[in-house]
């Protein structure tokens, strides 16, 4: 491995060939992404809450 290369991130989701895919199954697509996109934005929000509690916390 050379130093100089750059990290590649394996990507989280499969990223299916959207050329193959009706405008059924790309709508349907989109919802589950959607949905995706929802449960990480709670998991944001509850993760910041968190660290708001415990930076509280040792303040005190």
């Amino acid at each position: 491995m050379d130093w100089d290369e750059p990290i590649k991130k394996k990507p989280i989701l499969q990223q299916p060939d959207l050329d193959v895919l009706s405008i059924e199954a790309l709508n349907d697509y989109i919802e589950e992404l959607r949905s995706e996109i929802g449960r990480a934005e709670e998991k944001i929000a509850a993760k910041h809450s968190a660290r708001s509690g415990a930076e509280a916390f040792f303040k005190s």
